[in-house]
């Protein structure tokens, strides 16, 4: 952007210089003819080149006048665009807050523009959408990452986690869970599953309990009921889950009937309910929970930089460009959304243009004000500089067929 403007006021320098060399060009033409014109004696050419160096020379004193002294003499009256730019400015701020920031003509121009319908056409080129994508993924995104504090973000999350925790009442959930699971076949198979989880965890720790067997026995009895203890502890133990295996069994029938008075005991005591609850928030104060929780802010801001990386193929960018031109395609088919953006804009904007109209026009001012007189001399040559040539051009032109004419009035006369 900076080279580009660097590239144009260079252009223009260079148009400004080529026509003030055409005006002067001009008024050598003028200068050469009027010596042509004394040397043979020429009187109508005299008359024309005279007042053509007279309309040239006064027309370029008067263009050099408005942005610096003539042949940086102090000539009092020159110089008058460096020597008045803060009346300007303070001129220039009022006109724009007394001409242009009026309602009548700006709620014309705001409906004019439609705004809505120009915003909706230009966010559903994917081009567009792109580079406000890019600006999000290169400079928002990585920014905020960077500001926020992972303890806050941590403790955020610690925090919304039990405060949804609290809010669910685990004792009904729980009791729902098992009332559904009574009344149907799933039960009788989880108790059977359970069971048999028993049995071969009881098979596979049958020295584990010899070993606790041999430890309780007193030391005199020498090992000797140690093994019987053992094997009748075991055996006992597994008749029982063994029996318990079949869905006509004593035990079968306990274990249904205790399940169905805890579903009871847990929809109707809020005791018992207040228990599960404390018991599922105690869970979640564990550090192993805590940690697990804490990780997961860490893997979200991991995943988030990794696919940033990508760049183009960034699924987050895609899915933003994805978000912004839908979102413009959406408005631009939607006449009555359209209507109510142009109107939002126009009763917001209006109103902040007309209640700050006086803030404006002294912006302007204070911005013209600050600038440096030679500066801002400089800038508006630069800009219509080109177009005043053409009056030095034509002041000699016309000021030479000005003395010409005036040459043959006089002659008719006398």
């Amino acid at each position: 952007m900076k080279s580009s403007n660097n590239q144009e006021g260079i252009s223009k320098a260079a148009g400004l210089i080529k026509m003030k060399r055409f005006a002067l060009g001009v008024l050598g033409v003028a200068v050469v003819l009027f010596l042509i014109a004394i040397y043979f004696k020429i009187g109508w050419l005299k008359a024309f080149s005279e007042a053509a160096m007279v309309g040239g020379i006064a027309d370029w004193f008067a263009i050099v006048a408005l942005f610096r002294h003539p042949l940086g003499l102090p000539i009092p009256h020159t110089a008058l665009i460096p020597n008045n730019k803060d009346a300007i400015g303070q001129n220039l701020g009022t006109f724009v807050s007394d001409e242009f920031l009026i309602k009548e003509k700006l709620e014309v121009k705001i409906e004019q523009f439609n705004f809505a319908e120009k915003a909706a056409n230009w966010l559903s080129e994917k081009s567009n959408a792109n580079t406000i994508a890019s600006l999000i993924i290169e400079d928002i995104i990585p920014g905020i990452l960077k500001t926020i504090v992972d303890e806050d973000v941590q403790k955020f999350i610690q925090a919304k986690f039990e405060t949804k925790l609290r809010e669910i009442n685990f004792g009904e959930w729980i009791a729902v869970g098992l009332e559904s699971l009574t009344k149907s076949e799933k039960q009788e198979q989880l108790i059977t599953n359970v069971l048999k989880i028993l049995t071969e965890e009881l098979q596979n720790n049958r020295d584990v309990i010899r070993e606790k067997v041999n430890k309780s026995t007193p030391w005199y009895t020498l090992g000797v009921a140690d093994k019987k203890i053992a094997d009748g502890i075991f055996n006992g133990l597994y008749e029982f889950i063994d029996e318990a295996k079949h869905s006509n069994s004593s035990i079968r029938r306990k274990i249904n009937a205790y399940v169905l008075d805890f579903i009871t005991e847990l929809n109707s005591s809020p005791e018992l309910q207040q228990k599960v609850n404390d018991l599922v928030i105690e869970f979640a104060h564990k550090s192993e929970v805590k940690e697990y929780i804490n990780d997961i802010w860490s893997q979200i801001k991991v995943a988030i930089s990794a696919d940033l990386e990508k760049k183009d193929d960034s699924k987050i960018k895609n899915k933003i460009i994805s978000m912004i031109q839908n979102f413009g395609v959406s408005i631009k088919g939607d006449e009555i959304m359209l209507s109510k953006i142009n109107n939002f804009i126009k009763i917001d904007l209006l109103g902040i243009l007309l209640k700050n109209k006086q803030m404006i026009g002294d912006l302007i001012a204070s911005s013209v004000k600050s600038w440096d007189k030679e500066e801002i001399s400089n800038k508006l040559e630069l800009e219509i500089g080109k177009d005043l040539q053409f009056i030095r051009i034509n002041g000699t032109v016309v000021g030479g067929f000005v003395g010409l004419f005036i040459y043959f009035i006089e002659h008719i006369i006398t």
